[in-house]
């Protein structure tokens, strides 16, 4: 029989050594020795939270990232009342996800695809390159409940492989903190539907995780059409020579037009879980 686990667990810099595949780097060692334990409880770290059971991601929190509630009300899925509602009367239990499916404010579908979305974003900054402590406290359940939970492997290669994009797009990574700054496009240059509705809120004080929680949307697919945007020249680089500021507007679409296309993405990523 396996002695009772500690209340806490801290790894300052996580330097344990555990066994991997070959050619597989690990994001986090303690995540991978609290998987292969099948532990239950809270992962934490400075940029945000990721809560266990049985070893499997059942959600994550991060200030970076727009959180499930954020991602359904800003999408009309769900009335923010109804949010309120839910987290009022079943979050004692840590069941808000069953009691929106439940009380029928949210289909067991829109949940997942939301929920799926608010945990890969937010995992994307708490396992970030730049870590620092960790702390793992046993027992700790999240009031949403479970929903979709995510093997800590499958967490961690999604988060190299989304590391890896941002450095292909764009490898600066100094654009992911600093206040945008559009700058006047090209003659001829085009910007998509998603980068309008970016640009519009690109006022030189917020910064993509800024305009991510304004719009609704993951903060990972913001920095992506950050990155995009800094590779166009079509936004202003920290170190670089400032050109002036766009002034005038550019022909922003009615916001109808902004259909977030994310949902096929979700798919993709429920799809690839299912088949582990």
């Amino acid at each position: 029989m396996r002695a009772a686990a500690p209340a806490e667990t801290t790894a300052s810099a996580e330097s344990a050594t555990v066994p991997r595949a070959v050619g597989a780097p690990a994001v986090s060692p303690l995540l991978t020795r609290l998987a292969a334990e099948r532990a239950t409880g809270a992962f934490l770290r400075a940029q945000g939270t990721l809560y266990l059971v049985d070893g499997r991601v059942v959600h994550a929190e991060s200030p970076a990232a727009p959180g499930i509630d954020v991602l359904l009300t800003a999408g009309g899925a769900l009335a923010a009342q109804g949010w309120q509602e839910a987290l009022s009367t079943a979050g004692i239990r840590n069941e808000v996800g069953r009691e929106l499916v439940a009380s029928g404010r949210v289909t067991a579908g829109e949940l997942e695809m939301c929920h799926l979305g608010a945990l890969f974003d937010a995992a994307f900054f708490v396992l970030g390159a730049a870590s620092g402590p960790t702390r793992f406290r046993y027992g700790v359940a999240h009031w949403l409940g479970r929903v979709r939970p995510v093997p800590a492997a499958a967490l961690e290669r999604e988060t190299l492989r989304r590391r890896a994009l941002l450095d292909s797009i764009w490898p600066r990574p100094e654009v992911d903190t600093a206040p945008v700054v559009p700058r006047a496009p090209a003659p001829g240059q085009t910007v998509t539907v998603r980068q309008r509705a970016l640009l519009r809120l690109a006022d030189g004080v917020r910064t993509p995780t800024a305009i991510a929680w304004a719009l609704g949307r993951p903060s990972f697919h913001t920095l992506i059409e950050v990155r995009r945007l800094a590779a166009a020249g079509l936004v202003e680089v920290p170190g670089t020579p400032e050109r002036e500021p766009v002034s005038v507007a550019l022909p922003f679409p009615a916001a109808t037009e902004c259909a977030d296309p994310d949902i096929a993405l979700l798919r993709r990523v429920r799809d690839a879980l299912e088949a582990l």
